[in-house]
Formats: C-alpha cells, structure tokens, sequence
C-alpha cells in the first residue's frame, strides 16, 4: 500500500495539474459565468463521472501491463515525465489563454449539461495521459496490489480536483472580474504553474536515473 507520505506527494502533483487550465476547468467556468453556479455544479458532476471512467480504464489498463510487460511500464513511466514538461511548457508559452475569459454559451438543461460535462472530460486527452503516464511513477509492484494503489491514487486525485474546481465554480464571476483587469496575475499564475510542472518532472528523471 501507499504511505501517507506518497499520497500527500501524488496530491500536491494533482492539485499543479488541475490548477493548469484545461478542457474540463474552461467547460465549467463558462458554464458558471453564463448560467450560473448550480450550472457549473452540474456540469462538474458530469466531470467526475468522467474521472472515475479514465480511472478504471487506466487501472485495470496498468495492471495488465505490469503482468504482461514490466519493461514498457518502466517506459511510460519515463514518458510520464517527459509529459508533464510538455504541460509546463503549455503553461508558459506565449499566446496562453485564460479559462476566465466571457464566452457565449447557450442556456442548456441539467441533462444536458451533465452529459457535456462527463463527454468533455471523456474526451480529454489530458486526464488519459495523465492517468495513463503518471500514475506509475507512484506505484510499486513490488509492494502488490497494483490495482488497489492505482484506484487510491485516482481517489486522491479526483478529491482535489472535484475540491478545487468547486472553490473556483462559487467565485468564477469575481475571479473573472479581478484576471481580467490584472493582467499580470494571469501571467504569474501560468508561469508559477509552469515551474512546478518543470520542476516535478526533473525531480521524475532525476529518481528515475538515480534507480537505474
């Protein structure tokens, strides 16, 4: 099993990760500053019900591979850490978007925006990679049980972002508001984002050529 250690660790690298503006983030403030809070609560709920998908497929995914292939499971986790310097340059590149910027939407149902929610996520090539490349730099076969470790991690990674992305959906307007006339805070934010992304994945490759 995990010691509270690992999983305190993995959640400081969740909460980087969901702090980085994706699909599943801009789908729930746009929904939120066009429509409301209780929009924005509906359609994250859809969210998660995508997370807990990826996360089933991912675990019984690695699971699998560590049986069949211990070999390509090292790989991935090495690209694992490539990865997460190509978001931290998605972070700091130029021309970055903001999630808070206004857009129109049109007024849709709970249904439906339940359903947009959970497809968004889905659809997110972001959490695929994420639960696909980096869980495995968190677990060890050689403790057992790579299943169970694999869900406790998912368990702390969808508990921080279904957390942070409800703080920021019940003050999305003000948020908004105050990004958009500081332009500078959107700038330190992403460039903040961008270093510890840079900084875990070099901390990654260093574990990993240290274990080699």
């Amino acid at each position: 099993m995990l010691s509270s250690a690992e999983l305190a660790w993995f959640a400081l690298v969740a909460l980087a990760l969901v702090l980085t503006p994706g699909p599943n983030m801009i789908y729930c403030i746009s929904r939120t500053l066009c429509q409301g809070r209780g929009a924005g609560m509906v359609s994250l709920g859809g969210v998660a019900l995508g997370f807990v998908v990826h996360l089933l497929g991912a675990s019984f995914g690695l699971s699998a591979l560590l049986l069949a292939a211990p070999v390509a499971f090292t790989a991935i986790k090495v690209a694992g850490a490539f990865y997460l310097l190509w978001l931290a340059w998605q972070a700091v590149k130029p021309g970055g978007l903001s999630p808070f910027e206004t857009r129109t939407l049109p007024q849709d149902p709970p249904r439906k925006l339940f359903l947009m929610g959970f497809m968004t996520n889905l659809l997110n090539p972001k959490v695929a990679m994420f639960y696909l490349s980096f869980f495995p730099q968190f677990l060890h076969p050689e403790r057992g049980q790579v299943l169970l470790q694999s869900l406790s991690l998912g368990a702390v990674q969808i508990g921080v972002s279904l957390a942070v992305n409800t703080v920021i959906i019940f003050f999305a307007a003000g948020l908004a508001v105050f990004l958009n006339r500081n332009i500078t805070w959107m700038r330190v934010q992403r460039y903040v984002m961008g270093t510890m992304l840079g900084l875990l994945a070099l901390r990654l490759l260093t574990e990993k050529r240290a274990a080699a």
